[in-house]
């Protein structure tokens, strides 16, 4: 517990648009320590990385068990603290979100993504306020990044959408989350009113053509996720190698493989 407490602490004060958080999620222990080993301050799955790898499609296809068994095993395999990506929280209703909560702090990770989708925010904020009771009633500060899908999605007019974004977040950190994540959005004008609009620590997604860590935060963005890109490039190397041995034989894919060694050390000790 008194671990927890430390790692939850940690990774709150982590979050700043001086120096943001910036996690190239992962979706395994070997993933995880690769990240661990690059110096990152923090670990965090995808969901999409992580539900692929156990042989299910991303958004609530995934069991609870084996979502948590691999939130354990991430979280046992580093010293960082570890955040969740839950998906909508694996549960039918707030009750089932909690659940889920007290799952995640028993596995050891001290901070969750929860995703609103196309749920209605009063539901979404309904599921957020019974995630921060759990946390609470476990007596660690979970870091709630509550997702907001209306530009990933494209909810609603176009003209509306960034009050609306802002509307649902000042709804979700009234229910008791500690930030805000919305991806699907990374051009500079519309970044920068979100982050002064929202009054916690914002969290974008980026990938290829999104502006670097260090223009986003002095957007005021405070955290930059990579969210399913590494798994999707880690898995488009398969397709390439694959199509390159079966259509000519020859393996140049793999000339800028990751050493045997390197990566089999990772798991000893």
């Amino acid at each position: 517990m008194t671990n927890s407490l430390d790692l939850a602490r940690r990774f709150t004060a982590l979050h700043g648009p001086a120096a943001p958080l910036a996690l190239a999620n992962a979706w395994d222990v070997v993933s995880a320590r690769l990240v661990e080993a690059s110096g990152a301050p923090a670990v965090a799955t995808t969901s999409a990385g992580v539900a692929w790898s156990l042989g299910a499609p991303d958004g609530d296809a995934l069991s609870r068990d084996r979502a948590l068994d691999l939130v354990a095993r991430v979280a046992g395999a580093v010293s960082v603290p570890v955040t969740a990506d839950i998906e909508s929280g694996f549960g039918a209703d707030p009750a089932g979100v909690a659940e889920t909560v007290t799952g995640v702090l028993a596995a050891g990770a001290v901070g969750v993504n929860i995703e609103d989708g196309t749920r209605a925010p009063a539901d979404h904020a309904e599921r957020l306020a019974a995630a921060r009771a759990a946390a609470d009633a476990a007596g660690i500060p979970l870091y709630i990044n509550a997702r907001i899908d209306t530009f990933l999605f494209g909810l609603g007019e176009e003209g509306t959408r960034l009050d609306e974004t802002l509307a649902r977040a000042a709804a979700y950190l009234r229910a008791g989350a500690s930030g805000i994540f919305v991806p699907g959005v990374t051009d500079p004008a519309t970044v920068a009113e979100l982050a002064k609009g929202i009054d916690a620590p914002l969290n974008v997604l980026a990938g290829p053509g999104a502006p670097s860590v260090g223009e986003l935060g002095a957007l005021g963005v405070a955290r930059v996720s990579l969210g399913s890109w590494v798994a999707e490039a880690a898995y488009q190397l398969v397709r390439r190698a694959s199509a390159e041995l079966v259509a000519g034989g020859t393996y140049a894919a793999l000339a800028d493989a990751a050493p045997y060694r390197e990566l089999n050390d990772l798991l000893k000790g």
